[in-house]
């Protein structure tokens, strides 16, 4: 089954993203702690900034510049990325 759940990044001014060759910094402000991620976090990050989405949606936007592979597999990573991404404080679940 998947999962329904809409996410949305956290505001601009609420995150600071440092690319730092392969890795990326993130900065929240309002926790005051910096998280070190890789890809395809940062990518994920982007694709919400388009508005609020759930994995499926998600999905569809990064496969227009990424070969993701099968929806099917897919979609149900996505949502352990925006799973831990939540837990993190960098996106919320709506």
């Amino acid at each position: 089954m998947t999962d329904l759940s809409l996410y949305r990044a956290e505001p601009p001014d609420a995150l600071l993203v440092q690319p730092l060759d392969e890795l990326t910094l993130l900065y929240h402000r309002p926790s005051g702690q910096t998280h070190m991620v890789m890809s395809p976090v940062p990518e994920i990050l982007d694709a919400l900034r388009a508005g609020a989405a759930d994995a499926a949606t998600v999905q569809a936007r990064l496969s227009r510049d990424f070969d993701l592979g099968p929806a099917s597999e897919a979609i149900p990573v996505i949502a352990a990325h925006l799973d831990e991404m939540t837990r993190l404080g960098v996106v919320r679940r709506l």
